[in-house]
């Protein structure tokens, strides 16, 4: 029988901090079995750093789970920090994280930006990859940024118009901005308010059917700051990535198994880049979870990852 639900609460047998370039440090984890198969999770956002249930789509019988917080998020440090924040910095974290954990090659598990971030990942360094469980992908591609900023508007009007309404209406013509100007303000008088703005639109457009536990993870004054400051500094610049470049890179994984979990009915990234990439990986299997929305925690998306973790045990 294919198991469906989440593992059970369990605590790290390790954390620690990892000193990083840029004045940054680096806070992780690790649960599970210490002598398993490695699985890396990296969070999305980018900027929304991990949480305990995110230890429990894998099998801590089986996987040596590596959790986390990506530069400026969660518990790493400095909070909310863009600068030397770039995508290029974040694939060399990665790499310094397996070199100190001494790990020749994980499994790579990434939803949303982590999705992106995975791919750039792995094709910089296919030789330390197992394979990839990828969900509700988005490559931070010229469209997508402006769907996120406009285009979400045509299926949750309300929320874009809380969203667009928090900056004067002459301002509105380029929304991101607007916001980088308050968000990177170091008045919390400025900062606070459009972090919340930000944030509780992304949570409002997240789930398929309205969620308040989606709306208070994303509540937090700090943690809306990271993520909206973080995100903000990320899509005005692409993702610090070329146009269409990991679609092009993609040939350099092909030889790598993968799952592809994407909700049907995902705003915050549409489906059509999910299935994009699965025409262009012809290896991967691509699951459509016919009832669901973007967030990871939606009854549908969590089956179909701790399904795909459950048939990637075969990875070595």
């Amino acid at each position: 029988m294919t198991r469906s639900e989440l593992f059970p609460e369990i605590e790290p047998f390790a954390t620690g901090r990892l000193p990083l370039d840029g004045g940054h440090a680096m806070h992780f984890e690790q649960s599970g079995r210490r002598d398993g198969v490695p699985v890396l999770f990296l969070h999305g956002g980018p900027g929304s750093g991990t949480s305990p249930i995110q230890r429990r789509f894998f099998d801590p019988g089986h996987y040596r789970i590596v959790l986390f917080d990506q530069r400026g998020a969660g518990r790493s440090t400095p909070a909310g920090e863009v600068a030397a924040n770039t995508t290029p910095h974040l694939v060399a974290d990665i790499e310094r994280l397996r070199r100190h954990l001494g790990i020749s090659r994980w499994l790579v598990f990434g939803g949303s930006w982590g999705a992106a971030l995975a791919l750039a990942y792995g094709e910089a360094h296919p030789e330390r990859c197992l394979g990839f469980v990828l969900r509700g992908l988005f490559l931070c591609s010229t469209a997508e940024v402006e769907w996120f900023l406009t285009g979400m508007r045509t299926i949750f009007p309300e929320a874009w118009r809380d969203f667009a309404g928090h900056v004067p209406e002459a301002e509105r013509a380029d929304l991101l901005a607007a916001y980088r100007r308050r968000l990177m303000d170091p008045d919390p008088a400025v900062h606070l308010p459009a972090a919340r703005a930000w944030s509780r639109y992304e949570a409002s457009c997240s789930t398929l059917r309205p969620s308040a536990e989606a709306l208070a993870a994303f509540a937090r004054d700090d943690a809306a700051l990271a993520l909206a400051r973080i995100e903000a500094h990320y899509f005005a610049n692409l993702g610090f990535l070329a146009e269409g470049a990991l679609m092009a890179g993609l040939p350099r994984l092909a030889h790598l198994p993968a799952v592809i979990v994407q909700g049907r009915y995902d705003v915050v990234c549409p489906i059509v880049t999910a299935d994009g990439v699965a025409r262009a990986w012809p290896g991967a299997e691509y699951v459509v979870v016919a009832d669901a929305g973007h967030s990871a925690l939606e009854p549908g998306i969590r089956a179909a990852l701790v399904a795909a973790m459950e048939r990637m045990k075969g990875a070595r």
